[in-house]
């Protein structure tokens, strides 16, 4: 199923993932009912992403903040590890981890990115990163699935039995993370497309610009002001096509 977002300087037209029914059901539901019609492409950061969908947008007056409205709802992560930043991604937004540690996507608002090309060294450094990174997001889980054991050690101050503990579910978190952070398709992407792989394995990717990617290009080129809304106002209207 494809979407077309038309904006004053151009459209963009984008293919919704098949792997990711949720949002992709959801998108098309909202397309549909026109309520993304109107909105503005609200946050806008150079090499970056673009971001749009909030319905308070809509005749938002010059300096309004932007960036929290949405439906009622939120939807289920359909993270994926082979649905990943590339430039031109379509993804969803969301709360921080400290306030959604299910990674629960907004219902309405998304982003596409642009990012960067990195040449191997800086994606080296990047994927060890990565790799640390899900290897802390892999221990966290389990700690906190012995939340209730560690609490009673820390209780009975057993130190021993909270480093014995840490050690073991270090060792587990680090068997869980195969490989070196990035898999070959993604260093080839980003090394050669661009994008932005530090946010791979956090938000819901569940599209692609197939046509328009200048488009998006030209937007994020685009002048912002306070909080990154763009200087000259870009709206949307969005209508599924296929």
């Amino acid at each position: 199923m494809k979407v077309k977002i038309e904006t004053k300087l151009g459209d963009i037209v984008v293919r919704l993932y098949d792997e990711t029914p949720i949002h992709r059901d959801n998108f098309i539901k909202l397309a549909r009912e026109g309520y993304y019609d109107g909105t503005l492409f609200h946050r806008v950061i150079k090499n970056f992403m673009i971001q749009g969908g909030d319905p308070d947008s809509k005749g938002a007056p010059a300096g309004k903040m932007l960036g929290v409205g949405g439906p009622d709802y939120t939807l289920e992560a359909e993270i994926k590890d082979d649905l990943f930043h590339k430039r031109g991604a379509l993804a969803a937004a969301r709360q921080g981890d400290e306030v959604n540690p299910e990674r629960r996507s907004s219902g309405s608002q998304f982003y596409i990115v642009w990012g960067q090309v990195y040449n191997e060294g800086q994606l080296k450094q990047l994927s060890k990163q990565l790799k640390m990174q899900q290897i802390q997001q892999a221990f966290n889980a389990l700690a906190a699935s012995h939340r209730t054991e560690i609490m009673q050690m820390r209780r009975n101050r057993d130190q021993a039995g909270l480093q014995a503990l840490q050690d073991k579910l270090i060792a587990e978190a680090e068997a869980q993370v195969k490989g070196d952070g990035l898999t070959s398709e993604q260093q080839k992407i980003y090394t050669t497309i661009g994008g932005t792989p530090h946010l791979d394995g956090q938000y819901t990717v569940f599209g692609e610009v197939e046509d328009g990617l200048d488009v998006v290009e030209m937007i994020q080129n685009s002048a912002t002001a306070r909080g990154d809304r763009p200087v000259d106002d870009i709206d949307m209207r969005i209508s599924v096509i296929e």
